[in-house]
């Protein structure tokens, strides 16, 4: 293969890789951060290390293979670092190709000469060199930026159409036109004049929050595509409120609210649109992705109106809202007793020791799922770390709390949240030798080194564990926990069995808000909640802590009453 038809799309500005095996293997181990090929000799184990003995304590695996082979290999591959003999371990051009497939999102295959034919497939301009020189965007620049547009497959979209009997050829005709109220003047700063494209655009900027977010808001518009296509109706730039309005009506009564119900008839159809929502939080959310649609599009000037103003008002006040999944710290501290325990046979060291760094990150950051999914982008989640005694309360906490040499250091996982808010959030010290050992069988560094992009929790596929595999290793620990109740406990069992990555973040809330007595603001931040209100909600789970404040302002005494004699 070719290393430098690679381009790595995670730096600005992008760059090819360079020509050679070996120095495109040499450039990503200094973009990624670890070791990606390395061939070891007992010269090279000298050389690392000012005496033999030095190199055998630093590399006791490398020393030991080495004593019985001439040259030993050390790899990355499935999330971690290999090593094997020289006869065993895959060539360089294997590894390199590996690691490039794992890196995809972030390393494109490119050639040179099929620059302008890709950009020329997607309905781009094609820019000759000859205009290069008056800011136009040479063709390798048009066709990374394209690339950047892609976080989108319109394909994807146009295959799941909501209309199962829709043709998805007509129906990408469909969306790549633009109806009356697209706005063709200068004032238009998306720079795009269909439909598709500026679909695209919006989902680009506004749902890649997280995986959820990006798949919910396709769920709706799909739904809206659907609808459009069983009345006749559109290009979605050509709907008016009456259109949208009938919309609303399909999706049940509960959203009829803030407006007159649209007398606007449907037109016959073979096409079937998609079922409505069956709840009223599905309801409101359907009508908020709409609006934020259309809400986007005339703030960049794409539509020169808005049918969607205030489609959907009337809303339930998040006020009413109480976090209801909830496991009491009895049913937490079984779950912990699992991680804490033995290793089953039936799973290997390292994944075991996954499972177990995935089970604290969750049970004791409050993290939302989608949040310890790998960014390559923006190279999150990562985890830092600080010396101990960095600060005061360090300081004055000493060795009682879990503070030594050994154990030292105060880690912190730094996430992106909802609305793209960075976070940082604070660990206790009981997750930190969990950390250790996983990226120690990782090959990786007890401690990460700063500005470290690498995939915080890796996967034996590609290179990070997706939302599924998150999800699944939490429910194996609460299965495990489920299986240590007593068979007469049976609301137990079903609690566990109901429970969830998100029901450890409620518990986390609640242990700061309640347990301890957090303030909502400092609590709000280690949540990443929008408003303090959501926070605040938590103190509604107990009255306990209610009960207390107000025994202390009304404390007991004895009062003399007057009796009229």
């Amino acid at each position: 293969m070719k290393s430098a038809d690679w381009i790595d799309a995670g730096v600005l500005p992008p760059q090819r890789l360079p020509s050679g095996v070996e120095a495109a293997l040499a450039y990503l181990e200094q973009a990624l951060g670890h070791v990606v090929y390395r061939r070891w000799t007992l010269a090279d184990l000298k050389r690392a290390a000012p005496s033999l003995a030095d190199a055998k304590h630093a590399h006791p695996a490398v020393f030991a293979l080495l004593l019985e082979h001439d040259v030993a290999i050390e790899y990355w591959a499935q999330g971690r670092l290999h090593l094997a003999a020289a006869g065993a371990a895959p060539s360089p051009d294997t590894v390199l190709a590996r690691v490039l497939h794992a890196h995809r999102r972030r390393f494109r295959h490119l050639p040179d000469g099929d620059t302008a034919d890709a950009a020329g497939q997607r309905g781009e301009p094609i820019v000759s060199a000859a205009n290069e020189g008056d800011g136009a965007v040479t063709p390798a620049e048009a066709t990374l930026d394209a690339a950047a547009m892609q976080v989108v497959d319109m394909a994807t979209l146009v295959a799941l159409s909501a209309s199962r009997s829709s043709n998805p050829a007509a129906l990408r005709a469909w969306l790549t036109r633009a109806g009356r109220f697209m706005n063709a003047t200068t004032t238009n700063s998306l720079g795009v004049t269909d439909d598709a494209r500026a679909l695209a655009l919006f989902l680009r900027d506004r749902a890649q929050r997280s995986p959820h977010t990006l798949r919910a808001y396709r769920t709706e518009l799909r739904r809206l595509i659907g609808w459009c296509e069983a009345h006749r109706r559109g290009p979605l730039s050509d709907l008016t409120r009456d259109d949208l309005l009938a919309f609303r009506q399909t999706l049940g009564p509960a959203c009829s609210m803030g407006g007159t119900p649209s007398t606007v008839p449907a037109r016959p159809s073979a096409a079937r649109p998609s079922k409505p929502p069956r709840s009223d939080a599905g309801r409101r959310r359907a009508l908020a992705v709409i609006s934020s649609l259309f809400r986007y599009w005339q703030k960049t000037g794409y539509l020169v109106i808005n049918p969607a103003a205030e489609l959907s008002g009337g809303g339930t006040a998040r006020m009413t809202w109480m976090p209801s999944r909830i496991l009491p710290a009895r049913v937490l501290a079984q779950c912990d007793t699992v991680t804490a325990g033995a290793r089953p046979p039936a799973i290997s060291v390292l994944v075991w020791a996954r499972r177990c760094a995935i089970w604290s990150l969750y049970r004791f950051a409050g993290v939302r799922l989608a949040e310890l999914e790998w960014s390559a982008e923006l190279g999150l989640p990562r985890l830092s770390v600080e010396p101990d005694g960095t600060t005061a309360a360090s300081k004055s906490a000493g060795p009682a709390h879990g503070s030594s040499g050994a154990t030292g250091g105060q880690w912190t996982l730094h996430v992106r949240g909802k609305g793209d808010k960075l976070r940082a959030i604070p660990l206790p010290s009981r997750c930190a030798p969990v950390l250790r050992d996983y990226r120690v069988l990782r090959g990786l560094a007890a401690e990460p080194a700063p500005f470290e992009s690498l995939p915080l929790i890796h996967s034996e596929k590609r290179d990070a564990l997706g939302h599924s595999g998150l999800y699944d290793e939490v429910k194996a620990v609460l299965q495990a926990a489920e299986g240590t109740v007593p068979a007469g406990d049976a609301a137990t069992r079903a609690l566990i069995h109901a429970a969830s990555t998100h029901w450890l973040r409620h518990g986390y809330a609640r242990t700061l808000v309640v347990d301890h007595a957090v303030p909502l603001p400092v609590a709000q931040t280690l949540l990443g909640h929008a408003s303090v209100q959501t926070t605040a909600a938590y103190a509604r789970t107990d009255l306990t802590q209610l009960r207390d404040f107000v025994e202390g302002s009304f404390p007991k005494k004895q009062i003399a009453f007057a009796r009229d004699d």
